[in-house]
């Protein structure tokens, strides 16, 4: 019997090691809900859940590059283009100030196909550079980064973009049987990429890459192509991130999404992505951003001032990273 209650001990405390972050922050709300009666309400639910929803779609793309031990600094600004291209391709036509005064009116769907592809081209640049050049994930999508944010200085001139049609900012504002459509998309983004890392070549390659990269190539994988797909992928996640934070924004600028790798790559360490690679789950990326936003809205109602929300959020990146590596050192 002590032998079990030791085990149980040992399993226990385990699991706070490794979800620290996660306990404390959900001790945090717990705490503001109990002091503020409005946090548990249904508005502050679907708030969350629609904050949540875009951001669960960027977490999804980098990702990919986490469980192959790199990283995306470029997604932030991928954002921020494939918001620019939708918002300039769907502005009302009788919009004074309209980029394109001549462009008739577009079906959403296809604007949507259109900024995909362009950002998708931009992270296929990204895979090529890393699995070809040999660049580390960090500079090379450090050097996107500055680049794509240039292209979409000169594309939007650095001028904020409004007059959005009134059938693209309903994607953020519609619901369906009272789901927001946010959601919807969202779960279907998570539905599509579990299946694709968990059922899929595609999946088992990632993941033996992030194992052991040498070992992958000696079994034959083509590490290449896997990486530049991944990166092609995730840029084309940044877009459709994008494209739905310039529709519930109702306008955007070229400095939207500026900062949000940080935030999705905190959030998949927090939800059990290891930077060491090979290892991540998409519910746990789902947990983690889930319990990220939690965090933002629960110093909000605490009357926490931005300025101080940034040093929080700045903190929580380094404890997960930190508590990350230690479960890496650990198992070594």
């Amino acid at each position: 019997m002590e032998q079990v209650a030791k085990i149980n001990k040992k399993s226990v405390a385990q699991f706070a090691q490794n979800n620290a972050i996660t306990i404390i922050m959900v001790l945090i709300a717990l705490f503001v809900g109990i002091s503020e009666p409005n946090f548990f309400s249904f508005g502050n639910f679907k708030n969350l859940s629609v904050n949540t929803a875009v951001r669960f779609v960027i977490a999804l793309g980098v990702s990919g590059a986490l469980i192959t031990k790199g990283t995306d600094l470029s997604a932030g600004r991928l954002v921020g283009l494939g918001a620019c291209i939708a918002a300039t391709l769907l502005q009302r036509s009788d919009f004074s100030t309209k980029l394109f005064p001549n462009l008739p009116d577009l079906s959403i769907l296809l604007v949507v196909v259109i900024t995909m592809t362009i950002c998708g081209l931009f992270g296929f640049a990204n895979g090529a550079v890393i699995s070809f050049l040999k660049v580390p994930p960090f500079i090379a999508t450090l050097g996107m980064q500055t680049l794509v944010y240039g292209i979409c200085l000169v594309y939007t001139g650095a001028k904020p973009i409004g007059g959005l049609r009134s059938d693209y900012t309903k994607i953020a504002i519609g619901s369906i049987f009272g789901i927001p459509y946010l959601l919807i998309i969202a779960v279907v983004c998570g539905i599509l990429m579990w299946f694709l890392y968990n059922k899929t070549k595609h999946g088992k390659y990632m993941y033996a890459i992030g194992g052991n990269e040498n070992a992958a190539e000696v079994a034959g994988v083509n590490t290449s192509k896997v990486k530049i797909r991944i990166y092609t992928l995730a840029a084309m996640l940044y877009a459709l991130g994008g494209i739905l934070l310039a529709a519930k924004a109702g306008g955007t600028s070229v400095n939207m999404g500026a900062g949000y790798e940080l935030e999705a790559i905190a959030a998949c360490t927090i939800g059990g992505v290891s930077t060491n690679g090979g290892v991540g789950r998409v519910s746990g990326i789902l947990i983690g951003v889930l319990v990220f936003e939690l965090l933002k809205i629960s110093l909000q109602f605490l009357g926490v001032e931005t300025s101080y929300t940034y040093i929080v959020q700045g903190l929580v990146i380094i404890i997960a990273v930190a508590l990350d590596l230690r479960k890496y050192l650990a198992k070594k």
